[in-house]
């Protein structure tokens, strides 16, 4: 079956597919959007961060959002909880530095990312579930060749410009070897989603809870509640934490079972779905884009769930990349590099730097630190609440040194 050409094909209809989708929808533009997977299907990634809102109104897809959090059971959100060995920290992402929402929701995904892709579609894009990118040819001039499969078959589309969305699938990553080793250490995350009413304990609906464990700093939990009833659990950690020999269900419970204030929070509960096991999710890429392409979200780089960036690092792409992508199309000239690359990679890099000095244990020291100076709490509230792009921050123009300064002063 031959396609006329459309504008731009997008592979994939997460977060970063949809929005970028629905922005280029909305300027009139021809968009296919390819998803290899069935709608609704389940995803990590469940804490959304405040600056994702932004994003969302943007593409014009907030009103279906706020309209239908109730609904779907999005748990509101207003920060996020620390706890290690009786020591609790909040931070109110209300109160940060930098301008912008300081709300914003734990979502299922397969919710979520449905309601996301459905908004696109109600907005002229064109979106095929059950369909895989299997190769791709740029050697015509004229378009990007797509040969695609689907149960019905296979066929060809064509497409001025290509986004890559896929996510962990990183299609073009592995179809254009564009893979780049993560200097991520590998690491397991384990979970599952519960039924619970969580009221053991002392517990905020309103914030994710991050748990370390009792003994080792480098293995944490995540307690995600959802306004349902129900809510995600999962751990983190090397895989020298995790024995090679237990099941999923094995390898989370044993270690929750290793921290009793996590389990008084917990009460009676019940898995809902069962425990599943993802290992070595970090990665990287080589570049970000390339001729009548460019990578959005997880396709080009993943760093780690601990502070729930994937979403916001998705969605900041796909604002940053459409623009150039209209006047690629409009034949206006761009600079993918300093205008995508580059300001994508600042934010990046400020997650990078906060998510080593978690696990080396440096930014711990700031978190649980007793005696935090207010400035300071709201210049790093606003990171954790996904401002990672705000350069007016001391701790994102200089992320590395900041860190290190302020991890000698609560050390």
């Amino acid at each position: 079956m031959q396609e006329s050409v459309y504008d731009v094909v997008i592979i994939g209809a997460g977060p970063a597919g949809a929005t970028a989708a629905a922005m280029l929808a909305k300027a009139g533009k021809r968009v296919l959007v390819v998803e290899k997977q069935q709608f609704p299907r389940f995803s990590i990634g469940e804490s959304l961060l405040p600056q994702c809102m932004t994003f969302i109104e943007e593409a014009g897809l907030l009103d279906a959002v706020l309209e239908n959090a109730e609904r779907l059971g999005f748990q509101y959100k207003a920060g996020a909880a620390f706890y290690h060995n009786g020591n609790k920290v909040d931070f109110d992402f209300r109160k940060k530095s930098s301008a912008g929402p300081g709300t914003t929701y734990q979502v299922k995904r397969e919710h979520f990312d449905q309601l996301l892709a459905q908004g696109a579609a109600e907005k002229g894009a064109e979106i095929r579930h059950g369909v895989a990118l299997e190769a791709i040819d740029f050697s015509d001039p004229d378009a990007v060749k797509l040969h695609l499969s689907s149960a019905a078959g296979e066929y060809e589309a064509k497409a001025r410009f290509v986004l890559d969305a896929s996510g962990f699938g990183r299609v073009l990553p592995r179809l254009l070897s564009l893979e780049s080793p993560s200097d991520f250490p590998v690491r397991q995350a384990v979970f599952c989603h519960i039924k619970s009413d969580l009221t053991g304990g002392e517990f905020d609906r309103t914030k994710i809870l991050i748990t370390v464990h009792p003994t080792y700093p480098d293995v944490w939990y995540w307690l995600i509640p959802f306004a349902d009833g129900t809510a995600s659990i999962g751990v983190v950690g090397s895989a020298d934490y995790f024995d090679e020999n237990d099941s999923e269900k094995e390898a989370l419970w044993k270690l929750v079972a290793e921290e009793p204030y996590l389990l008084e929070i917990l009460g009676d509960y019940r898995v809902i779905r069962d425990e599943q096991r993802i290992t070595g999710y970090s990665a990287n890429v080589n570049r970000l884009f390339g001729e009548r392409y460019a990578l959005l979200g997880n396709a080009g780089e993943f760093l780690d769930p601990v502070f729930s960036s994937g979403v916001t690092i998705a969605m900041q792409s796909s604002s940053l990349a459409v623009p150039l992508v209209l006047k690629e199309l409009n034949n206006q000239p761009q600079d993918w590099q300093r205008q995508y690359s580059d300001p994508l990679r600042v934010g990046i890099t400020t997650f990078r730097t906060f998510v080593k000095g978690w696990y080396d244990t440096r930014f711990q020291d700031v978190i649980f630190y007793p005696n935090q100076q207010q400035q300071v709490k709201e210049m790093i509230c606003s990171i954790l609440a996904g401002y990672a792009w705000d350069t007016n921050n001391p701790y994102v123009q200089n992320s590395e040194r900041r860190l290190n300064v302020l991890a000698e002063l609560c050390g």
